[in-house]
C-alpha cells in the first residue's frame, strides 16, 4: 500500500468505527482502500477470515417518524454485500413493513442506490408494482411508501369475507366424517392426497384480495385448534362457517353486531362448562385405541399403533413420528425428558416444513447462570465446531449480543447451535437443570456452587442422543451410558416423595418422576408411495395429538353428537335472558351447532336434517355411527372424540365469527395493471 493510501487509512480510523465481523470472536475489520478501476480510491472495511465486507459510505434504514433503527450498526456498516447481511436485511425490510407501511431510508455519501433498489425490491418483500419512490436531494432521504390500498365497507365488506369463508370451507368439509373424501393438493413440483383439513385449509389462496382475507381468518382458526388441541380443524371450519352465515343473515334483519357477538360468546362459555362436567375420563387402552382411530379417519391400525405406544410409555410420555426406509410401520421406544420450554429464537430451526429444531449426538450444556457475553462460550463453540457436533445451550437466560452471534454463525454454517431457557423458579428450577444435567451425563453449572460458565470445558458438556425443539417444548433423549443414573435419581425422588408432607412438593416431585422415566416412543410410518406415506404421517399425528388430548381432558359422543345435545342445553341458559340481539346471537350458536352432525351424515349419504332430530330426541351417549349405518350408543361403539378437541373447536370458532360479524371496514393491497407493452416497429424507437 502506498504511502498516500497509508495516511488515508490512518485519517478514516481516527473518524470512523470499524465494524465487528462475523468470526468467533468477532473482531474488527479492517479498513483498507480500493484499486479497482470501478471504485478507485474508494474505502471499505473487510475480514480475511469469515469474508466479511462493507463500505465505509452504507445507507442506514430508519423508521420514518420516530427516527428509531430498523437496522442498526456501527459507524460504516450498513448494506453488506455478504449473503447473511442480505438475509439480515430482508427480515427487517419485512419487519418494518408490516408495521410501518412506509419506510425512509438515510443515504450516505456515496451509496450505489442501483445496489440497495436491489435490495429494496428482491429482498425485502416489496414489489415494484406497488412501491412508489421519491428523493429529496436537499435531505439526502430516499423514501418508499407502500402502495394503494383497496377499501370495502359495510354489507359488501361481510359479503366478500363470507365468500372466501365458503369457498375455504366447502373444499375442506368434503374430508370430515369416516365415510369423507380427500383432496388433492398440486403445485408445480409435486402431488399430494391429503384428508387433513388443515393442511387443505393452509394451502388455499384465492385470486379476491378481500375473499382472501376472509379464507385467512378460516386459516386462523384452523391453526389455532390444531396447536391447542392437535384435531378437529375440520369441525372447527364447518362451525365458524355457519356461524358467520347466520350471523349475517341475522344482521340483513336489522341486529346489532355487538349484540350478537355478546350473545354468542356468553352461550359458549356456559356450553363448556356443560361440556367439562360431561366428559368422561379415558379408562384404559381400548378408548386410547378408539380415540386414535376415529381421529385418523377411523383407520384402526393407526389406533393400534398409538395404543401400543401409550401402553408402553405412559401418560407422561412423549411419541415422535418419523419416516420408516421399509413399507413397515414400528414402534421404537427411547428414554427421553420432555421440558416445557422451546427454542429462543425461530432463526434455529433446522426443520422447516416442522418449524423444529433437529439435533443427533448433540453436546448440551446446563447453567443456571446468564450468558452475557460470546467470550464466555467461545471455547465451548469452538470446540464443538471441530468436532462437527450440534450445542444445545439451557440456560437462566442470554443477551442480545450473544443470541444474535449465535444466529449469524448458525446461518453462515460456522456452528450448530439452539438455546432454551430452562422452565420454573426457585428451587423447581435447580432441581430440573440438575436433573437433565445428570440424564446427559453432564456437569450443572451452578453459579451457588462458584461454577464460571467462561472456565468449563467440554468435558463437562452433556451428551443427548437426540434433541427436538418446538416453538414451546424441547425433547431431549439420553444418552444409554446413563441409564443407571438415572434410575438412582429416580428411586431417590420416589424416597422425597413418600417423606414429603407437604402437597405442593409431592406434586412437583412427581413431576420430576414423571420426566426422567417418560419414556419416548418413535413411530416409524412406512408406506409403498410417497403419497401414502405422506397422508399416513398426516393421520398419525392427528391421532397422537388426539390420544393426548383425550388422556388430558377425558372423552365425550363424538359424530357430532355431542355439539347436538349441547345445543338443547341452550334454551335452559337464556330462560332468563331479555335481550333481542343477544337471544339472536344465541340462536346463531345453536343452528351452527346442528352443522358438523349434519355433514357427516351427508358425507354418508344420509339426510342429516332426519339424523339431527333423532340424535336431539336421545340421551347423551347416543348418536349416529356414519360407518355401521346406525344409531347407537356412540361410548360403546367408540365413537368418542377428545373433549379438548370439541371444547376448542368451539371456542376458537365463536372467536373468529365474532370478528367478522363486527367488522365494518377491510383494507387490502390494490392490484395494479400493468402497463399494455408498446409494439416494435423496425426503424421506431418507442
Amino acid at each position: 500500500m502506498s504511502s498516500a493510501n497509508s495516511s488515508s487509512v490512518a485519517c478514516l480510523e481516527r473518524d470512523f468505527v470499524a465494524p465487528k465481523c462475523n468470526c468467533i470472536p468477532p473482531k474488527n475489520a479492517k479498513l483498507q482502500i480500493s484499486h479497482s478501476q470501478r471504485n478507485p480510491g474508494r474505502a471499505y472495511f473487510k475480514c480475511d477470515f469469515c469474508q466479511f465486507f462493507a463500505w465505509l459510505h452504507n445507507g442506514h434504514l430508519i423508521k420514518r417518524g420516530d427516527a428509531a433503527d430498523v437496522m442498526r450498526g456501527e459507524e460504516g456498516s450498513g448494506v453488506h454485500s455478504n449473503d447473511v447481511t442480505l438475509v439480515q436485511l430482508r427480515e427487517d425490510m419485512v419487519a418494518a413493513k408490516q408495521k410501518l407501511g412506509d419506510l425512509g431510508v438515510y443515504l450516505r455519501d456515496s451509496v450505489k442506490i442501483g445496489l440497495f433498489m436491489y435490495i429494496l425490491l428482491k429482498l425485502g418483500g416489496y414489489h415494484s408494482s406497488s412501491v412508489s419512490y421519491k428523493y429529496l436531494r436537499t435531505r439526502n432521504r430516499f423514501f418508499v411508501r407502500a402502495g394503494p390500498k383497496k377499501i370495502t365497507f359495510d354489507s359488501k365488506c361481510r359479503e366478500a369475507l363470507q365468500a372466501g369463508v365458503n369457498k375455504l370451507a366447502d373444499a375442506v368439509s368434503v374430508t370430515l366424517g369416516p365415510k369423507g373424501r380427500n383432496v388433492i393438493l398440486s403445485d408445480s413440483k409435486s402431488l399430494k392426497v391429503i384428508n387433513d383439513g388443515v393442511t387443505i385449509a393452509r394451502a388455499i389462496e384465492l385470486a379476491d384480495a378481500v375473499e382472501n382475507a376472509g379464507a385467512m381468518l378460516i386459516q386462523e382458526v384452523a391453526s389455532k385448534v390444531n396447536d391447542a388441541a392437535g384435531d378437529g380443524t375440520t369441525t372447527a371450519i364447518i362451525l365458524v362457517r355457519e356461524m358467520i352465515r347466520t350471523g349475517l343473515l341475522a344482521i340483513t334483519f336489522g341486529a346489532n353486531p355487538s349484540g350478537l357477538r355478546r350473545g354468542m360468546e356468553k352461550t359458549v362459555n356456559e356450553l363448556i362448562q356443560i361440556l367439562k362436567k360431561r366428559s368422561t375420563p379415558v379408562k384404559g387402552r381400548d378408548d386410547i385405541r378408539a380415540v386414535a382411530s376415529i381421529s385418523a379417519g377411523n383407520d384402526d391400525f393407526v389406533g393400534s399403533i398409538l395404543a401400543e405406544a401409550i401402553d408402553k410409555i405412559g401418560a407422561d410420555g412423549v411419541i415422535t413420528i418419523e419416516t420408516s426406509s421399509t413399507s413397515e410401520t414400528s414402534v421404537i421406544i427411547e428414554e427421553g425428558m420432555k421440558i416445557d420450554k422451546g427454542y429462543m429464537s425461530p432463526h434455529f430451526v433446522t426443520n422447516q416444513d416442522k418449524s423444529t429444531v433437529e439435533f443427533d449426538n448433540a453436546k448440551v450444556l446446563v447453567t443456571d447462570q446468564k450468558i452475557s457475553t460470546v467470550q464466555e462460550i467461545v471455547p465451548l463453540l469452538e470446540k464443538t465446531a471441530q468436532l462437527s457436533v450440534p450445542l444445545l445451550i439451557i440456560a437462566e437466560d442470554i443477551s442480545k449480543q450473544v443470541l444474535e452471534t449465535l444466529i449469524v454463525n448458525r446461518n453462515k454454517g460456522v456452528v450448530r447451535a439452539a438455546v432454551v431457557k430452562c422452565p420454573g423458579h426457585g428451587d423447581a428450577k435447580k432441581a430440573l437443570l440438575q436433573d437433565i444435567a445428570l440424564m446427559t451425563g453432564g456437569d450443572f453449572l451452578s453459579g451457588d456452587l462458584g461454577l464460571s460458565i467462561g472456565d468449563a470445558t467440554s468435558d463437562q458438556l452433556g451428551i443427548a442422543r437426540k434433541v427436538t425443539i418446538t416453538n414451546n417444548t424441547t425433547t431431549i433423549v439420553s444418552d444409554p451410558s446413563t441409564k443407571a443414573e438415572i434410575r438412582a435419581r429416580i428411586l431417590q425422588i420416589k424416597k422425597d416423595l413418600a417423606a414429603s408432607e407437604s402437597s405442593h412438593l409431592s406434586r412437583k416431585l412427581a413431576e420430576r418422576i414423571a420426566k426422567l422415566s417418560g419414556g419416548v416412543a418413535v413411530i416409524k410410518v412406512g408406506a409403498h408411495t410417497e403419497t401414502e406415506l405422506e397422508d399416513r404421517k398426516l393421520r398419525m399425528e392427528d391421532a397422537k395429538n388426539a390420544t393426548f388430548a383425550a388422556m388430558d381432558e377425558g372423552i365425550v359422543p363424538g359424530g357430532g353428537a355431542t355439539y347436538i345435545h349441547l345445543s338443547e342445553e341452550i334454551t335452559s341458559i337464556t330462560s332468563s335472558w331479555e335481550d333481542t340481539d343477544e337471544l339472536a346471537g344465541a340462536d346463531i350458536i345453536r343452528k351452527a351447532l346442528l352443522a358438523p352432525a349434519k355433514l357427516i351424515a351427508a358425507n354418508a349419504g344420509v339426510d342429516g336434517e332426519v339424523v339431527v332430530e333423532i340424535i336431539r330426541t336421545s340421551d347423551w351417549q347416543i348418536g349416529y355411527n356414519a360407518m355401521a349405518g346406525r344409531f347407537e350408543n356412540l361410548l360403546d361403539a367408540g365413537i368418542i372424540d377428545p373433549c379438548r378437541v370439541t371444547r376448542c373447536g368451539l371456542q376458537y370458532a365463536v372467536s373468529i365469527a365474532g370478528l367478522v360479524l363486527t367488522t365494518q371496514a377491510i383494507l387490502v393491497d390494490k392490484m395494479r395493471k400493468p402497463k399494455p407493452s408498446v409494439p416494435h416497429v423496425p426503424g421506431i424507437t418507442p
